[in-house]
């Protein structure tokens, strides 16, 4: 079993790690935050980083192996070799991030062919990351089965997520106006609402209410490919990212099971 990480541990991670090590004889973690899937003027130099507890913590858990790389042990000499996965890439997230996709499916191609034939964890809170690699897994053979585990909560509905570490008491309270206005559209979707503008719409109005936060986009898409749909039936997904202070957040939800 594999789970890959940029490290500053919370409880998502370590629920990935807790059922891969019931799923599977030995369990590999990886710590590595990756430049090449930060761009210029993102949060590389600021990532929230505790090294010595995150060692802690996946002792405690009960990983048979910490694969804790140096950017100068993965990226020897410049690298000259990236991954690219049309369509994928391109929309949602990659529309605001353009090289990121590109820099994650590198980086994990570069851990899968370094641990061999696995199965890896991913959460699915970076939903359209789930999409990505697992179709990168299917094109290219790679001996490793992508598996993903649901978005772990905290008890207001905030994701958790490492960047979380950024925020104030205040803009801690106001986050949840992402995973707030995902329950809220579900609850619509499953009362009967299938039009993808209108449950945008009411999403849209919810979050800009929150004076904190900034919306970077809504997508209401086709779940596996992320094509965007107008009307809203099985398999879709929302996919919302927002600024609040100084954490670039992101969550996403099925609109007929909410963000549970």
């Amino acid at each position: 079993g594999l789970v890959p990480t940029m490290g500053f541990l919370h409880e998502g991670h370590t629920s990935l790690m807790q059922r891969a090590g019931k799923e599977n004889d030995k369990t590999i973690a990886t710590i590595f935050v990756n430049p090449l899937q930060f761009a210029e003027g993102e949060d590389l130099s600021s990532y929230p980083q505790n090294l010595e507890k995150d060692i802690s913590e996946c002792e405690a858990i009960g990983i048979d192996l910490l694969f804790a790389p140096s950017s100068e042990e993965m990226y020897s000499q410049p690298i000259l070799t990236s991954v690219q996965i049309d369509q994928l890439m391109n929309s949602v997230e990659g529309a605001s991030r353009p090289t990121h996709f590109s820099g994650v499916a590198t980086v994990v191609a570069k851990l899968f062919n370094i641990v061999g034939p696995c199965n890896a964890y991913f959460g699915e809170k970076d939903w359209q990351q789930l999409q990505v690699i697992s179709t990168m897994v299917r094109d290219l053979s790679f001996r490793v089965k992508v598996l993903g585990c649901p978005t772990v909560r905290q008890s207001d509905g905030l994701a958790l997520s490492s960047r979380n570490a950024y925020l104030s008491l205040e803009e801690r309270k106001a986050a949840t106006a992402l995973s707030r206005s995902l329950q809220s559209a579900s609850e619509n979707v499953q009362a009967g609402e299938t039009s993808a503008a209108v449950i945008k719409s009411q999403i849209i109005d919810e979050i800009t209410d929150e004076a904190l936060v900034t919306l970077d986009y809504v997508e209401i898409v086709e779940g596996s490919s992320l094509i965007r749909i107008d009307q809203i039936s099985e398999g879709a997904r929302i996919l919302i990212a927002a600024k609040v202070g100084k954490a670039r957040l992101i969550d996403n939800a099925d609109p007929y099971f909410g963000i549970k």
